[in-house]
């Protein structure tokens, strides 16, 4: 599919992502997430299921498999 950022004339391709988030005041990091990404511009396009499945994974936080470490650029 072409992507759809205006002026972009690059194609989606389907990818593994590494997708990050903010949740209940905490950073959460979600590995192998299937999406399609533009080989040009990088936009990135999240499907329906996605996207479920990453709230399913955001409420249950006792799934995690791993704890990585944070970093906060400010107080650098």
């Amino acid at each position: 599919m072409d992507c759809t950022i205006q002026g972009c004339s690059g194609k989606y391709e389907e990818q593994y992502i590494v997708h990050t988030a903010r949740h209940n005041e905490r950073i959460v990091v979600i590995d192998n997430v299937p999406a399609e990404v533009c080989g040009t511009c990088g936009d990135t396009l999240l499907s329906s299921i996605a996207m479920q499945r990453i709230d399913e994974i955001l409420s249950d936080g006792s799934r995690a498999t791993g704890v990585v470490p944070l970093y906060d650029f400010l107080a650098q």
